[in-house]
């Protein structure tokens, strides 16, 4: 039960955006996709939910090619939401939760008992049931973030993919989104694979930690192997220290190499 991205690499016109990229994603495991800007996180992303097909290499699915996968299929398995979020028409937020549902019913069916129970549960997991009336384009950016992770989670996919979920959320609601995550993968046995820029998060809340550097994997592994204080002065050319909280949590220390 893997999504594997095999020997990969995208370029755009004459830039090499990733090259030779090589990982595999378990079910039942968040895994987080880190690196500075401009490392390819994103265009990963795209290659692993089909939106992309890599110049060379492929992504493949429980073994099988992607591109085989026929795109009912694809949208049953795989649940993706980008890094840009606007929704461009003005419904309810249950409404835009209950997009989620559409790959599993028929194009003029109505709401199922199972349809309204994922709806319900996706909801309660993001804790926006309170919107549930409200519209979507009445809400702020972090509530409207956590109404469009709802509706991923609603169509209750295999993988679900994600690009900066923390963008435009307080620390709470960050806190609180990186949890309902876990439980997806660790519970629910879902595959999560999110882009993250706060290598904290990626420390305390992943399984598994890709590090890309220059389109190309700099570290691959658990995150205290991949976060090594060595791997990340070399990626991200800071003087960097890992200190640890009384609960266990693991806080990141990080400083330009002059000021070491």
């Amino acid at each position: 039960m893997t999504l594997a991205a095999q020997d990969i690499s995208v370029r755009l016109g004459n830039t090499q955006i990733l090259e030779g990229v090589h990982a595999a994603f378990a079910r039942g495991q968040v895994s987080a996709i880190v690196g500075p800007n401009g490392a390819g996180k994103s265009t990963l992303l795209d290659c692993l939910a089909g939106l992309r097909v890599p110049d060379m290499g492929e992504v493949s699915l429980d073994d099988a090619p992607l591109t085989d996968i026929p795109p009912g299929q694809r949208a049953q398995r795989l649940g993706y939401l980008p890094q840009v979020q606007d929704v461009h028409w003005d419904i309810d937020a249950r409404a835009l939760v209950a997009i989620g549902r559409f790959p599993h019913r028929g194009a003029f069916a109505g709401e199922s008992e199972m349809d309204r129970s994922a709806i319900d549960d996706a909801m309660a997991a993001m804790d926006v049931t309170g919107f549930a009336a409200r519209s979507v384009n009445s809400l702020s950016g972090g509530e409207r973030a956590r109404v469009l992770v709802a509706r991923v989670l609603a169509t209750q996919p295999d993988w679900l993919l994600v690009d900066e979920p923390l963008a435009n959320l307080d620390i709470a609601h960050q806190l609180d989104m990186l949890a309902a995550l876990q439980k997806a993968a660790h519970d629910g046995g879902m595959g999560v694979v999110m882009v993250l820029h706060d290598l904290s998060h990626a420390m305390n809340f992943a399984d598994h930690v890709l590090m890309l550097d220059s389109g190309m994997v700099a570290a691959n592994g658990g995150p205290a192997d991949a976060l090594s204080v060595q791997n990340i002065e070399n990626v991200y050319h800071v003087h960097a220290r890992w200190l640890e909280s009384g609960d266990g949590q693991k806080l990141l220390y990080s400083a330009p190499h002059d000021q070491a």
